[in-house]
C-alpha cells in the first residue's frame, strides 16, 4: 500500500468556502489559520499526510513542517501556488497515492496527468467532515 498525501490549494479552498473567506476579508492569517488547523485535525484523524499551498510573498519558497504537523509552502513572489502543487503532483503522483484539492480546472487536469486524484474545494469539505470523529 502506498502511502497516501493530501495536496490543498489554500487560496482556491479559502475563496471557496464562506465562512472562511468572510476570515480572509478580515485577515488573511485567520483564514489560513483555520484552513491550517482543519486540515492537521484530518490528518490526526486519518494518518493521511496533508501538505496545504499558499501563493506567497518572499524571495524564496518557504516550507514549514514540525514533526506530526502538516508541511506549510508559501510560494515566492511571482510563482503560484499552482506552480508548487504541480511540481509536487509530478515528483511523488507515481510514488505516492496523492489526492490533490483545488476548484481551479486547469490545475485538476494537471495534477491528474501527473497521476493523482483530485477533488474540488466543496468536496474537500466533505472529505473533512466525514472523516471527524462522531
Amino acid at each position: 500500500m502506498r502511502a497516501e498525501y493530501l495536496i490543498v490549494d489554500g487560496h482556491s479552498v479559502i475563496f471557496a468556502w464562506p465562512e472562511l473567506r468572510k476570515l480572509h476579508a478580515r485577515r488573511t492569517s485567520l483564514a489560513r489559520d483555520a484552513l491550517t488547523k482543519k486540515l492537521r485535525d484530518y490528518q490526526d484523524w486519518t494518518g493521511t499526510r496533508v501538505a496545504v499551498v499558499f501563493d506567497g510573498k518572499g524571495s524564496s519558497i518557504s516550507v514549514s513542517s514540525d514533526p506530526g504537523e502538516i508541511q506549510v509552502f508559501y510560494s515566492r513572489a511571482g510563482q503560484t501556488a499552482d506552480s508548487i502543487i504541480e511540481r509536487l503532483a509530478s515528483k511523488y503522483g507515481e510514488r505516492f497515492k496523492l489526492l490533490v484539492a483545488t476548484s481551479d480546472v486547469l490545475e485538476q487536469e494537471t495534477a491528474s496527468a501527473c497521476g493523482a486524484e483530485c477533488i474540488s474545494a466543496e468536496a474537500l469539505r466533505w472529505l473533512l467532515d466525514e472523516a471527524a470523529p462522531k
